[in-house]
């Protein structure tokens, strides 16, 4: 296992909602998540979090908006001895085409470059078949939770060898056992 871990946000750390996260007060934690993030960090392990944030560029929110929800979201993990070492966004919407938005590897890319760790032992852990493409599309190890949209991307995590957990309590778990 490598030192770092990357994390999906809405649907892994957080509940998703088909009308996005549009505000802090929308922004709540998947129970067991923050505290998973923290025993990330007690082993060791740098979190990155590669997310797709296409409400930017719908116009349902804006940058200063989506900085907000983060700073929830590190506040809330702080409350529980967690923190995130580095928050990775694509704001674009899928016509824009762009490299970056998942299922394209250009997150996680971005993430290589910026810790310089090879991802080939890196989980990258998500709730939707796009992360699980970009995961493998960036050459990291896929993981799905079946929080959020999971459910959804089960049978075909598990055709590709994916391995499945019930949620990122259980995927962290799995990898701390491993390492």
């Amino acid at each position: 296992m490598g030192n770092l871990v990357i994390l999906d946000r809405d649907g892994v750390i957080n509940e998703d909602s088909d009308a996005y996260i549009k505000s802090p007060a929308e922004w709540r934690p998947i129970p067991g998540s923050l505290e998973a993030i923290a025993r990330l960090n007690r082993a060791g392990f740098l979190v990155a979090i590669a997310t797709n944030q296409s409400g930017v560029g719908r116009g349902l929110f804006d940058l200063r908006t989506l900085t907000a929800i983060h700073t929830r979201m590190r506040r809330e993990l702080a409350a529980v001895g967690g923190r995130v070492d580095a928050i990775f966004f694509c704001s674009h919407s899928p016509e824009a085409q762009c490299h970056c938005r998942k299922p394209q590897p250009g997150l996680l890319q971005e993430i290589k470059e910026r810790f310089q760790i090879p991802l080939d032992d890196v989980p990258a852990i998500g709730d939707s078949l796009r992360d699980l493409q970009a995961a493998q599309a960036a050459g990291a190890m896929p993981m799905l939770v079946l929080t959020g949209k999971g459910p959804a991307a089960r049978l075909q995590a598990e055709a590709m060898g994916i391995p499945v957990h019930r949620d990122l309590a259980c995927a962290v778990q799995a990898i701390i056992e491993a390492s």
